[in-house]
């Protein structure tokens, strides 16, 4: 063993396997970073001065004569105001051809905040989408993700909620992008002009799987400087987290791990609630917001991803095609926000929690009459009229690529409902049908 600048360097390994090597080292930290004959790899297991490092690229073509130089310090982020407007790896490294930042140093992955600090979320974080803002409004500090089978454009929704939401900071954290996805975000922005808000940490599929388990804690890392340091409400978007936790159980796989439910590690649970527990808001009025994005498989929500994730989130946001309007829509019926409470009618217009209710109402007589008509029964006028008001409530509010204020979200939805109905079907209070209907 040899010295340079404080910096342990080992040439024998005690052990390799597809995904670790050993060797026998000392004063070695947990989660510490090293490189690995020009790999970079991280400490996983500490026993006596047994040490086992991940390599994040794999074991392959590694003697056992390998350099190991140990880096004395866990993942780190420099952070400052240069963040912005940038595009990083999962190390932290810039992958846009720009400098490298200048800043204060801090570690990734340090527990979340404390429950005294926390305050009850209470503010409306307008997305633009109604099929979010009318029947599910997001609210600051809340954790909530799409649900979304791989084939539906969510990346698409990812960056129109980072274009739209009224936040001070947005935070991408990209994981298992193809490049195109990574180009199609990277283009968005731009064309915007509102990359001096945003802030991407991005692996892609030519990266090394197992390097999407650092993106996450870079990205809330960013996102804590933002909210803590800066007092600003930060929203930070994580997609995929299906490919975070499918990189989990590559390493639970490597390291002979006996897996839980659908060859997941049994740590699951407690690795994806790390991530959203980051969710925060502060009293002095900094927040971090998380939207994550998990991939189903075939639309089944009791595979363990999303089945752990529900219980950790405050509701979910589930995309589907609409066949008759051929467009993704914000399903209704599958999706939920459990804290809007907290802000319909308080912090949008006092008629919000009536309007949304009884188009769900009348949207749930329309799938009653899509059944009946499916079984050959026949179809009464009031049937009639809640297939057309669902017509147009799926294209006019639901789909994704609506992009209005919330009051006009609740002027359409009067307007459906006076096109379609009578007063006495849509069943409002009097004085929200006095002074909204529209005939």
């Amino acid at each position: 063993m040899s010295s340079q600048a404080f910096q342990k360097v080992y040439t024998k390994l005690t052990n390799i396997t597809k995904a670790t090597v050993s060797l026998t080292a000392k004063d070695v930290g947990y989660d510490e970073m090293a490189v690995v004959h020009g790999r970079m790899a991280q400490v996983v297991k500490i026993v006596g001065e047994q040490v086992v490092l991940q390599i994040f690229s794999g074991t392959e073509g590694i003697p056992t004569n390998a350099e190991v130089t140990f880096l004395g310090n866990p993942p780190q982020l420099k952070v400052s105001d240069e963040l912005s407007g940038r595009f990083f790896n999962a190390y932290g490294h810039p992958i846009d051809g720009g400098p490298e930042i200048e800043g204060e140093i801090r570690e990734i992955g340090g527990p979340s905040v404390n429950p005294v600090r926390r305050e009850q979320p209470s503010h409306l974080i307008a997305t633009g989408i109604a099929g979010i803002d009318l029947n599910n409004s997001l609210v600051s500090g809340q954790k909530i993700p799409f649900f979304a089978d791989s084939d539906q454009p969510y990346n698409q929704v990812m960056a129109n909620v980072a274009l739209r939401a009224k936040a001070d900071k947005i935070i991408l954290g990209g994981m298992g992008l193809s490049n195109d996805d990574y180009l199609f975000f990277k283009q968005v922005f731009d064309n915007a002009g509102a990359l001096d808000r945003i802030v991407s940490f991005v692996n892609t599929t030519e990266d090394p799987p197992v390097e999407r388990l650092l993106v996450p804690d870079m990205a809330l890392t960013a996102a804590e400087y933002f909210a803590v340091d800066k007092n600003e409400s930060v929203l930070v978007l994580l997609t995929d987290m299906t490919l975070f936790a499918d990189a989990l159980s590559i390493v639970s796989n490597r390291m002979d791990q006996i897996t839980s439910k659908d060859s997941m590690p049994g740590s699951l649970y407690s690795d994806l609630a790390r991530i959203y527990e980051k969710a925060v808001q502060f009293p002095s009025g900094g927040s971090i917001t998380i939207v994550a994005v998990t991939t189903l498989s075939g639309g089944d929500i009791t595979h363990a991803i999303p089945d752990n994730t529900g219980y950790i989130t405050e509701g979910q946001l589930f995309l589907r095609r609409d066949t008759d309007i051929g467009k993704v829509i914000v399903d209704p019926f599958r999706s939920l926000s459990r804290l809007k409470q907290l802000v319909i009618g308080e912090q949008t217009r006092e008629d919000h929690p009536q309007v949304m209710n009884a188009a769900v109402r009348l949207y749930a007589d329309a799938a009653n009459a899509r059944t009946k008509l499916e079984n050959g029964f026949d179809l009464t006028d009031y049937d009639e009229r809640t297939l057309d008001f669902a017509k147009a409530y799926s294209e006019k509010l639901l789909a994704i690529d609506v992009n209005v204020d919330t009051d006009t979200m609740l002027d359409i939805g009067w307007e459906l409902f006076g096109k379609h109905f009578s007063k006495a079907e849509v069943g409002l209070k009097k004085e929200m049908v006095d002074k909204y209907w529209k005939e």
